[in-house]
């Protein structure tokens, strides 16, 4: 279940090739000028990844989620801000829109987003509703052959550099989650306007801002879906974004532990390896441990979500746990690598500060815990 197949194996060394020698000397670089990674996501674009679950029909690469969290978690591994703007680009847009539009809309917008021509974003949270993502206040009112959008968007990833956004709003506000739609909403559209980009601690190369819409004026053939659906496609798509995105987790933890085995092998004190001591021993054996039963339950999320399966459980496990085993994971190799692993003359700096976002984006870890009890409360026992 969890051995990758031929495809997938192919796809994950060209990836790792590109990242290591292409996308690594980049990270850096844009991380300390907190500038979003084109030049990086140049490259994904020319390998053909930005459309990986993109049928070729719309000028993809005719994959699928695993391949796209494959994609991420290589990416990952030198530049996590990189992997996060491809993922929003690729799944939380592109993939959206494969999923849930018109036939006119697909071939509309999936070949520029395929092709890199066109960058997406997906705009749903909100000053007042981010864990409660079905609070949402923005509002699409019907005039004529158009909607007209009003409302706040926040901490939304590629929001000051994407030209074309899944937005979530609400056509019938009385109806509560049961009166979302979404629209496909271009930046050129009249009242849409970009906010002032944020200064984060991390993933600072991944550009996030708010978006106002203000008197925004969509065309009618841009909503996606039925009118009033909307909270039917935004969970199943949050399943396939928690599930997936964790990849950036495995990224990092990967990438930790290479560093850690790397640096204790070499690293000498009191006359022998650090390596030979026990409680540095202990660290990697935790850390490969962590990663190992987060790749178990991605994948075990991954397969049901592929498969179109109710995932809401599996993938909030999956991102509770990876996220949390990142941050464990980047802060251990910190702490092996010592006063080195502080500076930013070493990689695991900047991986500690990217791996705290897993815990808070696509859902925090506190919400995930709530779906976990929420499911098991129905199931009643384990089974």
């Amino acid at each position: 279940m969890f051995e990758l197949n031929e495809e997938y194996r192919l796809l994950k060394e060209e990836v790792s090739k590109l990242a290591r020698e292409k996308l690594k000397p980049l990270a850096p670089l844009y991380d300390e000028k907190e500038e979003f990674n084109r030049e990086g996501f140049n490259y994904l674009a020319e390998m053909g990844l930005l459309g990986i679950t993109v049928p070729e029909e719309y000028g993809g690469a005719g994959g699928d989620i695993v391949g796209a969290t494959i994609v991420m978690e290589e990416i990952a591994t030198v530049d996590p801000a990189l992997a996060l703007s491809y993922g929003d680009h690729t799944i939380l847009c592109t993939n959206n829109i494969l999923l849930h539009a018109s036939e006119d809309q697909k071939k509309k917008y999936l070949p520029d987003l395929a092709s890199g021509k066109k960058i997406g974003a997906m705009a749903l949270t909100e000053p007042e509703a981010g864990s409660d993502a079905t609070s949402i206040r923005t509002t699409a009112v019907k005039k004529g052959d158009r909607y007209i959008l009003n409302g706040t968007k926040t901490f939304i990833t590629n929001g000051p550099v994407a030209d074309i956004f899944v937005v979530y709003a609400k056509t019938s506000p009385e109806k509560g989650k049961h009166g979302i739609s979404i629209f496909i909403v271009e930046k050129e559209f009249k009242g849409l306007k970009v906010g002032k980009k944020f200064k984060k601690m991390g993933m600072r190369s991944s550009p996030t801002s708010e978006i106002y819409f203000e008197d925004c004026e969509v065309p009618e053939e841009n909503l996606m879906g039925d009118e009033n659906n909307g909270v039917y496609m935004m969970l199943r798509n949050l399943d396939i974004e928690r599930a997936t995105l964790a990849g950036i987790a495995l990224g990092i933890i990967k990438e930790s532990i290479n560093i850690s085995l790397q640096y204790a092998q070499e690293r000498k004190q009191f006359g022998r390896p650090i390596i030979d001591f026990q409680m540095v021993q202990e660290k990697i054996a935790d850390m490969v441990t962590l990663y190992h039963a987060s790749r178990y339950l991605i994948y075990a999320a991954l397969e049901k979500a592929k498969r179109g399966e109710k995932a809401n459980m599996d993938a909030a496990m999956a991102k509770v746990f990876s996220s949390e085993a990142a941050t464990k994971a980047a802060l251990s190799a910190v702490q092996i690598l010592g006063g080195y692993g502080y500076t930013r003359d070493f990689p695991v700096e900047r991986l500690a500060r990217d791996a705290k976002l897993m815990e808070i984006g696509a859902g925090t870890s506190e919400i995930q815990r709530i779906i976990i009890l929420k499911e098991m409360l129905k199931r009643g026992r384990l089974e």
